[in-house]
């Protein structure tokens, strides 16, 4: 399989040079050439498969013969080993109809470990064929960062800098990143925010003289295979609710919209998804997009969930792509348009082809803080603040039962949040092994102003040790 970039002047690549590259050479996002289908049968044996098999069977389609399925089976097993529940992503029902699908039992508490721990294993593979090594720069919102340290710390194959906006995040996400001792790990706290964070990695790749000294690489959601390691737990949750002879629904809490992205590719794949909403808090640039048409970068605020504070969504720009009509040329010019603008207006057809299964919804913090402590009255459960605007957001668009059952995705142990947690339910969570541990650990990382030239100076010199 071929991947092409979202804005068509980059030559196709195979899947590890899309794996290792992560942003296209133009500025664009990795895409396959053509999208895979599913046959009927194939997504039914899902419902019963281990979670490994279904990664390995899903990863062996985009890979190609690029990587035997043996060893993309062993590298599965591998990854999914480290998480705590043995069903991986497991569903749990909160109402008729109503489930919940917890990505948080990875070794960092959040969704994120889903992709990483595949992507470290990868990475390892992919390099080790090459005899080549790696410089990993990751922008972070709080737990891609997280995710990306603990799967990469001590690897021969790479070195990676994690950067994210100081005094934005939780401590327990800061401490999954800053107390990592390894000699491959930096932390960089970035005076700026995430947006900050985001827009100077693109402006490394964009420097292709600087990318190609440190040989860069990117982890964040713009590289593809995370995509394809998050379009797996649609798969596994809607096969066991009956799938793909029934078709189900989705509420996604988003920042980047790469988790929301990724349920498109499972849609595009074949899986019956009716709906995907998209629910964020007040940095609510997706769901404005998807109600005006009007995609439009605003001031990031602090929230009570800081992975979405986030104003420019950077896999928006695949979902442009695609409703395009794969139009590499008007994706280009629109999205260079948006990064001196920061405005772009959704043509109308184009809309309504995105409207045909994303729908979106802001939630205000009081609300956020409503959900924490409605969800435990009712149910039982304890959930962090990002899970708490998704289950806002399918109270306030789908009040009513729906005719597919609606799962919505819980991206974080509430553990990982425990200030915002206690202070709207007044109970403290429990914290997991993994996160109690890093209390008593050191931090280690370093300070940086919102300012490319800085980073790259801190970047070349960390790759020339």
């Amino acid at each position: 399989m071929k991947y092409i970039s979202t804005r068509g002047a980059s030559a196709p690549v195979g899947f590890t040079e899309a794996l290792l590259a992560g942003l296209a050479p133009d500025g664009g996002l990795y895409a396959p050439r053509s999208w895979p289908r599913l046959t009927h049968a194939e997504i039914a044996a899902f419902a019963n498969a281990p979670y490994a098999q279904v990664a390995a069977d899903i990863f062996a389609i985009f890979a190609g013969d690029e990587i035997p399925y043996d060893v993309l089976h062993e590298l599965c097993t591998e990854a999914y080993a480290t998480f705590s529940h043995a069903a991986v992503a497991p569903l749990k029902q909160l109402a008729p109809g109503r489930f919940m699908l917890e990505l948080f039992h990875g070794p960092t508490l959040a969704f994120k470990d889903v992709a990483m721990q595949m992507l470290g294993r990868l990475y390892d593979h992919a390099l080790a064929r090459q005899d080549r090594s790696l410089t990993i720069v990751c922008a972070t919102s709080g737990d891609t960062g997280g995710a990306a340290v603990e799967a990469f710390a001590g690897r021969a194959s790479a070195r990676i800098v994690a950067l994210f906006p100081e005094g934005r995040i939780s401590d327990v996400q800061r401490r999954f990143m800053t107390t990592a001792t390894a000699a491959n790990v930096r932390a960089v706290a970035v005076a700026g925010d995430f947006d900050d964070c985001q827009a100077i990695l693109k402006q490394m790749f964009a420097d292709q003289t600087f990318a190609r000294a440190v040989d860069l690489s990117a982890v964040n959601s713009i590289n593809f295979a995370r995509i394809v390691a998050q379009s797996v737990y649609y798969f596994t949750a809607a096969a066991s609710l009956g799938a793909p002879d029934r078709p189900v629904s989705f509420v996604v809490p988003t920042g980047n919209f790469g988790d929301a992205y990724a349920g498109f590719a499972a849609k595009t794949m074949g899986l019956p998804i009716e709906r995907i909403l998209v629910a964020t808090n007040g940095n609510d640039i997706m769901a404005r997009a998807l109600e005006t048409g009007h995609y439009r970068r605003g001031e990031a605020v602090a929230t009570q969930s800081p992975a979405m504070d986030i104003q420019v969504a950077s896999n928006f720009e695949r979902l442009f792509f695609e409703a395009s009509g794969r139009d590499g040329a008007a994706t280009a010019a629109a999205f260079t348009s948006f990064t001196s603008t920061g405005s772009l207006v959704i043509p109308p057809e184009m809309l309504a082809s995105m409207r045909e299964l994303f729908s979106g919804v802001a939630i205000s913090e009081a609300q956020t803080v409503r959900s924490m402590l409605a969800t435990l009255s009712m149910t039982g459960e304890l959930v962090d603040p990002h899970t708490a605007v998704a289950l806002a957001g399918l109270s306030t668009a789908w009040p009513e039962p729906q005719a597919a059952p609606l799962i919505t995705l819980s991206t974080a142990h509430a553990a990982k949040f425990p200030e915002a947690v206690l202070a709207a339910t007044g109970v403290t969570p429990t914290a997991p092994r993994a996160s109690l541990a890093l209390a008593d650990r050191p931090e280690r990382f370093d300070r940086l102003p919102a300012d490319v030239e800085a980073v790259k100076a801190y970047v070349r010199e960390f790759a020339a040790t």
